[in-house]
């Protein structure tokens, strides 16, 4: 194992402690907040899965923003995400949320300040708080911690992704998993390969991810596959399983700002292969900004999640209090 590995769980530990024992302080607004976050380093669907969540409780009449940091964005301190503004102001995945949900989305490197300036202009009755696990100087009133088969038998950084122990899912209220893995990973059999039983007596929520190609016709089709996100080899089994015949299959970096020598290089081997046309997934649309129109036909993918009993999971969020909460906040006049 690497040493570093040794020394960064030692670190993790340790602040996890302070924060446990109120060494370090949580911050909390006036307004509930539910946390959406995950142990590993990205690919477990945190985006997806907000807009998922946001549009239940749209249909639920809740008014909600969500507070993001906006992970490699080149501007500094708080904003109010602009929909029609570009990944370099915001961020990919806060601008992608912004556009899907049309809600009220902020970011800032301190989410408690990103969520008082959300109080003070917008007369949301909840905050989702995007990638916030780690985040703990903000309190939170519901943590929902996304999970995959693989982080099971991962290790924490830099031997493996994860930025948690297992052991931290004990700060969870509720844990996702993916449906189709529910045969090969139960509640029980996960809870004995986590120390100290971190997942036991938490609700287990199934989701179902799947990938919608509304550009594409019926028959099977060759385009140029390629993507810019955390685990580039999902998108491509999924664009495979959809009947997908890729010509190609390109990764770049995740978050990758493309630039001219990107679509020049794509261009290139399409050229070269023969493939009629490109597949992407929505986040990289966002990160082509404009570039798109050198691409095309360009597909752009879309991944949707369905929640098993999402009217159950809704209600587990809106729990007595966070509901008190809400019941409590007076109309604006």
């Amino acid at each position: 194992m690497n040493p570093l590995t040794g020394l960064y769980g030692a670190a993790v530990a340790l602040r996890n402690t302070l924060f446990d024992r109120s060494v370090l302080s949580s911050r909390r607004l006036e307004q509930p907040a539910v946390s959406v976050g995950n142990l590993a380093v990205g690919g477990s669907g945190k985006t997806p899965f907000v807009i998922a969540l946001g549009e239940l409780l749209t249909a639920r009449g809740i008014r909600f923003d969500v507070l993001s940091r906006g992970y490699g964005r080149k501007t500094r301190g708080v904003l109010i995400v602009d929909p029609d503004g570009n990944a370099a102001n915001f961020g990919d995945e806060p601008l992608l949320i912004a556009r899907r949900l049309r809600v009220p989305v902020i970011v800032g490197e301190s989410r408690y300040e990103a969520g008082r300036l959300a109080e003070r202009k917008f007369y949301s009755q909840l905050h989702i708080l995007d990638d916030g696990f780690q985040h703990r100087s903000l309190a939170r009133d519901f943590d929902i911690v996304l999970m995959t088969e693989r982080d099971f038998d991962d290790r924490l950084l830099p031997s493996g992704r994860l930025r948690e122990p297992l052991s931290s899912l004990r700060r969870a209220d509720a844990v996702v998993l993916p449906a189709d893995q529910a045969a090969t990973t139960s509640r029980r059999d996960a809870a004995c390969r986590v120390s100290l039983g971190a997942l036991q007596q938490k609700p287990i929520w199934r989701v179902k991810r799947e990938l919608v190609l509304p550009n594409l016709p019926p028959a099977p089709v060759s385009p140029i596959v390629f993507c810019g996100i955390a685990r580039p080899e999902q998108f491509f089994a999924q664009a495979r399983a959809a009947g997908i015949t890729p010509a190609a299959e390109i990764e770049f970096r995740d978050h990758h700002a493309y630039d001219k020598r990107d679509i020049a290089r794509l261009l290139a081997m399409r050229a070269k292969l023969g493939g009629d046309g490109f597949l992407t997934t929505e986040k990289d649309a966002v990160n082509l900004g404009g570039l798109q129109e050198e691409l095309k036909p360009l597909a752009v993918a879309t991944l949707q999640l369905t929640l098993d009993h999402p009217a159950d999971i809704v209600d587990a969020i809106l729990a007595p209090t966070i509901f008190a909460r809400i019941r409590e906040q007076k109309p604006r006049s």
